[in-house]
């Protein structure tokens, strides 16, 4: 099929922090560049989930006068909480003995949705296009091998793959460079660290499951400002993982749970594990006479610096998620994204001032990116994540100790060896978990809390969630491992059905919120999560 071609100067994959930041700094630098964003989601901030407590050191470089331009980060931090939990009880910790990268003074609560939203303005606002709806579903390749932009989805195919009567063909975004700006996990940026062997020299990445519910909670319980960390129960003590509560505007607080993703247990679900943290005395509380207003997860980038792949390949970058900028001790990486986003743009300057045909390596790009505060930040947090594979107890001394005593310049580098889907056991070797049914109160099933993440896909379109080899779901998932994707999935997309007297899988594909833990977590790795048609998936308003 003949596809219609468009052609800009720079085109950028995901209008997410890191996207928008790059195409914002491109047209401050240079008015003649043409720029051009795809983004999947219906509209900009809409596959946007993060916690979120925002450092805007790299929103301050882009815009010095940030406060006045905008309406969306109004509430500053004004105490900082660590409560380490055990089944009954909630010990404090001295906010003192907090390394610095867990202090948050100077940042603000809010919503990164938003926050994108008025990034998306300001970029358009420079001259920036932006088109949300559109998924950049394949990556287009020169005759050099090169990357020339992107391919976005066909629309209006049925489940059979066959045009429907609204059929409308995807076209072709070429570009002389093209920034991959997806988040974590990235689809495209998947294949592009396979096809130039980005991952040589890097550990393979590790995530994290993150769930977050926003809810309206009585004037009493908020404290405007407030941002409250917890590690413990519910989780075992081999479990990385632990809660936010973010006290927002308008008596609205934002609650989440994180579970790392290399837990062994095939039992182990990490949304009911956020559904039991809400029922901890020392929290529940918090939401008498509550409302919880909607949901959202995704996965979270948890590796660290030693997991951050080759950024530069021929004709683009990646930046953002999609490479893996989250400075775990903080719990925050938006900061990290953009500036990525930031220096990349810089790096596309500089090449094509000196060579206007742009087929130059952005070999600037990882230079400037390791002068700059980005690696500041993240050599120190190198070892954090790591020391927790130790336990909840010894991962606390171990972290306390290299970012307190040694400020982070410990003289080793923890590595990372297996994939996450590798930890797994065998459901024979472990023990199931009974979860308490949900009570709708405050505690909610997996079904009501898709409803409330606004999810839609297009019921007639093909499944984005791929068997690479579907045998391998009885032989190994569900006869090894008691198909532990019923679980880990937060939207209840994987069920185990008795079709003939015979365990079948069903596939729920419309339920799912673009989490990504299937492609990470699936033991027997057939699992591939591809893009669905332009506009579908989760609609978030202020997450």
């Amino acid at each position: 099929m003949n596809r219609e071609i468009m052609r800009y100067d720079v085109l950028i994959v995901g209008a997410g922090p890191a996207g928008l930041a790059a195409a914002i700094q491109l047209r401050k630098l240079s008015s003649e560049i043409n720029v051009c964003i795809v983004e999947k989601g219906s509209e900009v901030g809409a596959h946007i989930l993060s916690g979120a407590v925002i450092e805007p050191r790299a929103i301050a470089e882009l815009f010095p006068d940030w406060k006045e331009r905008q309406s969306v980060l109004t509430v500053p931090v004004t105490e900082d909480r660590f409560l380490f939990l055990s089944q009954n009880k909630a010990f404090q910790v001295p906010t003192f003995i907090l390394p610095k990268a867990m202090h948050n003074e100077s940042n603000y609560v809010g919503s990164l949705g938003l926050v994108c939203r008025w990034l998306a303005k300001e970029a358009m606002d420079l001259g920036v296009e932006i088109y949300p709806g559109f998924t950049a579903s394949e990556i287009v390749f020169g005759d050099q091998g090169q990357v020339i932009g992107i391919a976005t989805g066909d629309m209006g195919v049925d489940k059979r793959g066959t045009p429907k009567a609204n059929f409308s063909p995807g076209i072709e975004l070429h570009a002389k460079y093209t920034l991959f700006a997806e988040g974590c996990r990235g689809y495209l940026s998947e294949q592009l660290m396979a096809r130039y062997g980005l991952r040589k020299t890097a550990n393979p990445q590790t995530y994290g499951l993150g769930i977050k519910e926003i809810w309206q909670i009585q004037a009493k319980h908020h404290q405007p400002g407030l941002v409250q960390h917890s590690a413990g129960w519910p989780l075992p003590s081999e479990v990385y993982g632990g809660s936010f509560i973010y006290h927002l505007a308008d008596q609205k607080i934002a609650v989440g749970f994180v579970v790392g993703l290399d837990y062994q247990n095939p039992y182990l679900d990490p949304f009911m594990e956020m559904q039991r943290f809400k029922t901890h005395p020392a929290i529940r509380s918090i939401f008498e006479g509550g409302q919880r207003l909607s949901y959202g997860a995704r996965a979270l980038n948890e590796g660290g610096l030693q997991a951050i792949p080759d950024l530069i390949f021929p004709g683009g970058a990646l930046i953002g998620c999609s490479a893996g900028f989250l400075n775990v001790p903080k719990i925050k990486g938006s900061h990290t994204a953009m500036k990525s986003g930031i220096l990349a743009a810089e790096a596309i300057v500089q090449a094509l001032q000196k060579n206007a045909a742009g087929t130059d390596l952005l070999e600037q790009y990882p230079v400037a990116l390791k002068k700059s505060w980005i690696y500041e930040q993240l050599y120190p947090a190198r070892n954090f994540r790591h020391y927790f594979r130790y336990g909840l107890l010894k991962g606390t001394v171990l972290a306390g100790l290299d970012l307190k005593v040694f400020k982070g310049r410990s003289p080793w580098t923890l590595q990372t060896h297996e994939e996450d889907r590798n930890a797994l056991k065998k459901a024979a070797q472990c023990t199931p978990i009974a979860y308490p049914k949900a009570d709708g109160i405050l505690t909610f099933d997996k079904t009501s809390s898709v409803y409330l993440s606004n999810t839609l896909h297009e019921e007639d379109q093909p499944c984005h969630l791929k068997l690479s080899d579907p045998a391998k779901e009885l032989t190994v998932n569900y006869a090894e491992y008691d198909a532990p994707e019923q679980r880990y999935c937060p939207a209840g997309v994987y069920e185990i059905v008795q079709k003939d007297h015979q365990p079948s899988l069903q596939i729920n594909a419309a339920n799912c919120v673009h989490c990504k833990t299937c492609d990470i977590k699936d033991p027997a790795d057939i699992i591939r999560w591809t893009v669905p048609e332009g506009g579908s998936g989760p609609n978030y308003s202020e997450m």
